[in-house]
């Protein structure tokens, strides 16, 4: 396999970095806005507005997260790049738009399909 592992794990690790920062401030964010005693039914309501798109950022964020550590987990041990459903290697252009994909793009497309 030509791919440069290396410039994948470094993009992966920004990502990672950028991504624990973002959440940190998000879950400071929600814990402020608990705090906060809110005096009027308007504020609440555009408060919780917030913060539940907030936390929808934020799971998303954390979903992000969790599939980065678990490609970082997958170059240490040697199957970065290789397909879960397939075995077949991961094209290097799918990699470079999203390194942490479990699936090639044919197995990619049967899930969706699937609704998986």
């Amino acid at each position: 396999m030509s791919m440069n592992i290396l410039h994948f794990k470094e993009m992966l690790l920004m990502r990672k970095a950028e991504l624990e920062k973002i959440l940190n401030n998000i879950s400071t964010e929600i814990q402020d806005i608990s705090r906060c005693e809110i005096k009027e039914d308007g504020d609440f309501a555009v408060a919780s507005m917030d913060s539940g798109r907030d936390y929808q950022i934020y799971l998303n964020q954390k979903k992000e997260l969790a599939e980065i550590e678990e490609a970082l987990k997958k170059i240490e041990e040697g199957t970065y790049g290789i397909c879960e459903m397939c075995d077949e290697p991961i094209g290097e252009e799918r990699l470079k738009i999203k390194p942490y994909a479990k699936y090639c793009i044919i197995c990619r497309q049967i899930i969706e399909k699937e609704g998986k």
